[in-house]
């Protein structure tokens, strides 16, 4: 069994700063990928960054230079540090790791049970 617990997510004033955490945790052999998908009333869950196990990232355009993705590995912990926050980037925050819970084990995604972000005055 695999559990991913998100926390940090709560209600900004634009313009604001908020750190979200996702710690994973249970079997687990190796994580590959770890990022955040967000998913607002009436749209499509749409990833927002991500990064594997090197370091190595990729960002949603529209959250480019506001938003930082950083990950502990030995703590199986993804961070995403968003700044500059705005009311369009309201939404449900859900965090997922690609990882393999056994060697023999194939990759699969597991995801956290998602954190509100509201950004309003």
């Amino acid at each position: 069994q695999v559990q991913l617990v998100e926390s940090g997510g709560g209600l900004v004033q634009p313009g604001g700063s908020l750190r979200l955490s996702c710690a994973a945790s249970g079997r687990i052999y190796r994580i590959y990928v770890m990022g955040w998908y967000r998913q607002a009333p009436g749209k499509e869950r749409e990833l927002v960054a991500a990064i594997d196990s090197g370091g190595s990232t990729n960002y949603l355009d529209s959250v480019k230079g506001r938003f930082t993705i950083s990950r502990d590995n030995p703590k199986n912990t993804v961070y995403l540090q968003m700044n500059s926050l705005k009311p369009e980037d309201t939404a449900v925050y859900y965090c997922y790791a690609d990882l393999q819970s056994a060697w023999f084990s194939t990759r699969f995604d597991y995801w956290g049970q998602g954190t509100q972000v509201t950004v309003s005055s």
